[in-house]
């Protein structure tokens, strides 16, 4: 196992140094998911949601996410984002009464650290944001799992989910 990184020499949280590490492509993709009910499924593709396009406000709220990291998640740096991208799929089962979005996101940076956090960040920030739009037509939403995918770029290589 990796030694952690994130600790000074008295054992307190620090934000690791990365002045000395090399410039790189980094790439991230995150994934997660949001459970709806019929209804819901039945509002968001028919763009029948009262507070608007549910899934591009889902989409400008995960950008501004992972733009915006560095200020939720304590010990990530601020970086520079080249891009980022997400998408949205149903995976839907009619005869189970199953309504699954699929949310995606990509994360494209050149630096000294990778952006797996910019990605999960995003992934999240989309999935709370659907919660949010969607929650007077049902409560009972579920969020997750939330996994990075895979990962590119970096001193510890690359990184792709079995």
């Amino acid at each position: 196992m990796n030694e952690l990184t994130h600790f000074n020499t008295q054992g307190r949280a620090k934000m690791v140094d990365i002045s000395s590490k090399t410039e790189t492509i980094r790439i991230a993709r995150a994934q997660t998911s949001v459970i709806v009910n019929k209804d819901i499924y039945s509002q968001i593709k028919d763009g029948a949601n009262k507070k608007g396009d549910v899934f591009a406000v889902a989409q400008v709220a995960g950008i501004m996410a992972a733009k915006n990291t560095a200020q939720i998640i304590p010990m990530c740096h601020p970086l520079a984002l080249s891009g980022v991208d997400i998408e949205f799929e149903w995976k839907v089962d009619e005869d189970q009464n199953h309504y699954e979005v699929i949310l995606s996101t990509t994360v494209k940076t050149t630096g000294p650290t990778g952006v797996e956090m910019e990605a999960l960040t995003a992934a999240s920030a989309a999935a709370l944001t659907i919660y949010d739009m969607c929650k007077a037509a049902g409560k009972e939403m579920v969020i997750g799992p939330t996994m990075l995918i895979q990962k590119s770029g970096g001193k510890s290589g690359d990184y792709s989910r079995a």
